[in-house]
């Protein structure tokens, strides 16, 4: 059985991992990025002989350098067509709220000589259709308001964590010191261990996301080129980020669209959506755990258990979470810090 002191080690380690993805989450990229920078500045030190200091700063704006250059390339028409897109959509839900008033008032014609309870029953469901599109067209409204205001957040979270990257790759080998240190000097091989399975591990889990985004980023992009349907790009990246919830995440955004098109005539595309977003949810349903179960050293079913359990406890942040906890603990394991076994 675990000791108090190794579950609450456990419980503050979980703590510091939420924090990490939450209100520390420029610094946790940095450091992944400081670390993936790490080969990059052994080879300068090695090769051209250059100190930590020189050899950081020179990965460090190499780094900054592809991903400003790649923001200037792709990032502003992104934008651009995601700006466009949501000043458009509450337009989309307003006509169809239009259209569903005129559904209701041709509809009154169609069912007056029905039971009393059959008009009441249907003019009560219509009510709540409209009700429905209308808190729709305000939460759009919201969302466009609350994207142009987290815009400086942005620019500051940027800058926070192209600083704290350099910072980092000053001091990587300072900061894994520092954390041996904490533990006994026997203890310290196991810990050296754990840290180097979970750079493995967690740098197999982000290149899994990574490959799973990017393939789906091209399957909706292809359809959407494929039903000829405007900003692409803009919708694209939406569906990648709605398609991280585990279940069924594309659906909040294909299945209403496709609905709206549908019942205002457009039934080629409307059908084409609904086709792409079960194309996309089969890939994801599919590809997702045996893609991070091969990358991170884990089964199947306990990368789909753990990307559940993870959304269902603390939400999207969870989907992060929930395999992490998993790596962290075969990890530990393997370095034989757990050794649980249970005597009956």
């Amino acid at each position: 059985m675990l000791s108090i002191k190794t579950v609450i080690f456990v419980a503050l380690g979980l703590l510091l991992l939420y924090l990490f993805f939450t209100v520390g989450a420029p610094f946790l990229l940095a450091l992944v990025v400081a670390i993936f920078l790490e080969p990059l500045n052994q080879l300068f030190m090695k090769r051209f002989r250059m100190n930590r200091l020189v050899s950081a700063t020179i990965s460090s704006s190499l780094f900054t350098i592809i991903l400003i250059g790649l923001i200037a390339l792709l990032g502003v028409k992104i934008v651009a067509e995601l700006v466009a897109f949501f000043k458009k959509v509450p337009n989309y839900f307003e006509d169809a709220n239009g259209m569903v008033d005129d559904l209701m008032v041709k509809a009154q014609s169609l069912y007056q000589n029905l039971p009393p309870d059959t008009i009441e029953t249907l003019e009560k469901w219509l009510m709540e259709l409209t009700s429905t599109l209308t808190k729709m067209v305000g939460s759009l409204s919201n969302s466009v308001i609350a994207f142009a205001s987290g815009i400086p957040g942005m620019f500051i979270f940027f800058i926070v964590f192209l600083v704290a990257v350099y910072m980092m790759s000053f001091s990587l080998n300072t900061m894994k010191a520092t954390v041996l240190s904490l533990f006994e000097e026997k203890s310290q091989p196991q810990v050296n261990a754990l840290l180097n399975n979970l750079k493995k591990s967690i740098f197999g889990f982000l290149r899994s996301q990574f490959i799973l985004s990017a393939l789906t980023y091209i399957i909706s992009l292809i359809g959407l080129l494929v039903l000829n349907v405007k900003y692409p790009l803009a919708i694209a990246l939406l569906i990648i980020i709605v398609d991280i919830m585990p279940i069924l995440g594309t659906g909040s955004v294909l299945v209403p669209w496709g609905t709206y098109l549908m019942l205002t005539g457009d039934t080629y595309v409307g059908v084409g959506l609904f086709v792409l977003f079960i194309v996309i949810t089969v890939f994801r349903r599919i590809v997702e755990p045996k893609i991070l179960g091969d990358s991170v050293g884990i089964g199947s079913l306990s990368a789909l258990v753990s990307l559940y359990v993870g959304f269902k406890l603390v939400g999207v942040i969870g989907v992060f979470i929930g395999p992490l906890v998993v790596i962290i603990y075969m990890a530990a394991r393997k370095a034989g810090l757990f050794q649980m076994k249970f005597k009956l």
